[in-house]
């Protein structure tokens, strides 16, 4: 009647006023309630599943009532009245009485006010929906609210960015099985959601993201929009209130093919838009980079550390003699080849020993250094040269693009310790001669444990310790992944304010490292599937079960949109004729096959 009248007035009608959630179930009086944990029975014609948030009141003698919310974590059901196993074909048989009774244990996660009491028993639980359930996730005092998946009922679910951009913390931390638990591509989802959904504000425009590819050729089509993507995948995307679309400004670097006097790079899905990379002898030389090529944990056990030390010294003596060629000692040398014999020349003459190896430094340390240069000459011969015109041109860099993949599928992986270890330390120099946080710089590495592992001690890992504990306030942002965190440096690990867990293995489930997981999230996760995540972040006491979006750009070439070229170079592609259709009969998992 009343909106009838405002319309008759020209008033737009008044709002209906929210419905009130039905009530989903009682505080059971059979089970203890305490403040962090409670059992809820089920009513009739109504159900609670994993996952569900819930709120409920308890009133206080003097004071306001206090609101619990929580949410649940486990649901059982039994009958009532059976007292052995077999009976439960007597009651279906209508033979026994009994009743079967549902019931879910809630995990508490937040108090308003804080008055740490348990719920009564009998005490009406409902799922908490709307405001209320961004009060029971702690997302209404998100001020910067970063979209990080969705629910089980496709309900948005936020990261606060203030963990993540250095503001109050940093880094994501991605565990997983290789293969199932995508975590290269929940790193990538992360990525297009800090830089598509506004959160990082005019941050965004200046913002860089650096990612090793590892494995195939996967993230070599960041750029073109993904043809498989549907109309729900896209509604997933809205509901999140990002765009589906592929990254917009992306820059793409491949090692040079072998033997390839023209430095062209060695991949095989993407012919265009990828340059080669390489350091030149000049900056081998002046960089210090030889440390770098022995960089695994056997390297650090052994005796000859002080001898590279020496011999970089030495190097950087060098004199630069044009188009990245160095001259040592009056020898000219344009190759790596050529610099590997002129220091193992060096260093087992008897008259230079001294001053390239170092004093007091036996025969046996030399040989042992003289076999791993040697073993490292034929996997970084490529990477190292001075044979190719305008090498400023295949220098790694972040400029001029949001996102640079560095692609090292091809390399050995000797090979790929000195490509991400030189990368991360030029960057890291970067950051610490600008001085300011800003503009940030995402670090996407996978298989950390190969980079940093908990034993030993590696170049590499010094600076990846630095960018775990440093990095914060330098802008330099971590988002590592492994598949398993207890074989990665504990301070890696412990720095890491966004904890993200895919699925895994029992075993693995089981060790100290996953500690931040109930008992029941633990074991949930051996049986995770593809596009599902555990989140862990520092406000809310209870990870969180997250769904993510099938990708919305190409994982394979097959699923690249290629009609209308980068969605960054021109006017927005139409699918081409017959690429990356689904074929009938596909596997069910949409997200099988992607870069894990």
């Amino acid at each position: 009647m009343v909106n009838a009248m405002a319309h008759e007035a020209g008033r737009p009608p008044e709002p209906a006023p929210p419905r009130a959630p039905e009530p989903a179930g009682r505080v059971l009086g059979t089970e203890d309630a305490t403040p962090l944990e409670f059992w809820v029975g089920v009513g009739d014609g109504t159900f609670l599943q994993l996952d569900d948030v819930v709120a409920c009141e308890r009133a206080l003698p003097g004071r306001e009532a206090v609101q619990l919310f929580g949410v649940v974590c486990q649901v059982r059901a039994r009958h009532e009245g059976a007292r052995f196993d077999s009976d439960v074909f007597l009651i279906e048989e209508g033979v026994l009485p009994a009743q079967v009774s549902e019931a879910a244990q809630v995990l508490t996660t937040r108090f308003e006010p804080e008055v740490f009491v348990p719920p009564l028993p009998g005490a009406e639980v409902r799922r908490a929906e709307g405001a209320e359930r961004d009060r029971a996730l702690f997302f209404d005092g998100m001020a910067k609210r970063l979209p990080a998946g969705l629910s089980r009922d496709d309900e948005p679910l936020y990261v606060n960015l203030e963990f993540v951009d250095g503001t109050r913390g940093a880094h994501v931390n991605i565990s997983g099985i290789s293969g199932v638990a995508t975590k290269t591509t929940y790193a990538t989802f992360l990525l297009h959601s800090l830089f598509a959904s506004g959160v990082l504000g005019t941050d965004a425009l200046n913002a860089k993201a650096l990612i090793f590819n590892v494995k195939g050729e996967d993230l070599l089509w960041l750029d073109h929009d993904n043809t498989v993507l549907d109309d729900a995948g896209r509604d997933r995307y809205h509901r999140l209130g990002l765009p589906a679309a592929a990254f917009r400004s992306v820059g793409f670097w491949a090692p040079p093919r072998l033997d390839d006097p023209t430095a062209s790079p060695d991949v095989s899905q993407r012919p265009l838009g990828v340059t080669s990379f390489f350091w030149t002898l000049e900056e081998f030389c002046r960089d210090e980079l030889l440390r770098f090529l022995f960089a695994d944990a056997e390297d650090d056990r052994q005796q000859y550390t002080i001898v590279i030390a020496n011999v970089e010294a030495r190097l950087k003596e060098a004199v630069p003699a044009g188009e990245g060629a160095v001259s040592i000692d009056g020898h000219t040398v344009r190759t790596f080849g050529a610099l590997v014999e002129l220091i193992s020349t060096k260093v087992e003459d008897e008259d230079d020993r001294t001053s390239w190896a170092g004093r007091s430094i036996g025969q046996g340390t030399v040989n042992a250094f003289v076999r791993r240069l040697h073993a490292a000459r034929r996997h970084v011969e490529r990477l190292i040269r001075a044979d190719v015109p305008h090498a400023d041109r295949h220098r790694v860099t972040t400029d001029g693009h949001q996102v640079t993949v560095v692609d090292l599928h091809n390399l050995n992986d000797r090979a790929k310790r000195f490509v991400v270890g030189v990368t991360i330390r030029r960057e890291f120099d970067r950051k610490e001669r600008q001085g300011s946080p800003r503009p940030l710089l995402f670090l996407v590495l996978d298989e950390l444990n190969k980079y940093a592992p908990r034993d030993g001690s590696s170049p590499i890992k010094e600076i990846l310790l630095d960018v775990a504990e440093r990095g914060r306030s330098l802008g330099i942002i971590l988002v590592g992944a492994q598949q398993t965190a207890s074989e990665v440096e504990r301070r890696i690990i412990a720095n890491s304010a966004i904890r993200v867990v895919g699925r895994l293995d029992a075993a693995e489930a089981g060790r100290d490292e996953y500690g931040f997981l109930p008992p029941i999230q633990r074991q949930r996760s051996t049986i995770l599937k593809p596009g599902t995540m555990i989140l862990s972040q520092p406000e809310l006491p209870i990870p969180l079960v997250v769904q993510f979006p099938f990708p919305a750009w190409a994982t394979r070439a097959s699923e690249a949109d290629l009609s209308g070229g980068p969605v960054g170079a021109g006017s927005p592609g139409r699918r081409a004729p017959g690429v990356g259709t689904r074929a009938s009969g596909a596997d069910e998992d949409p997200f099988a096959g992607l870069p894990r």
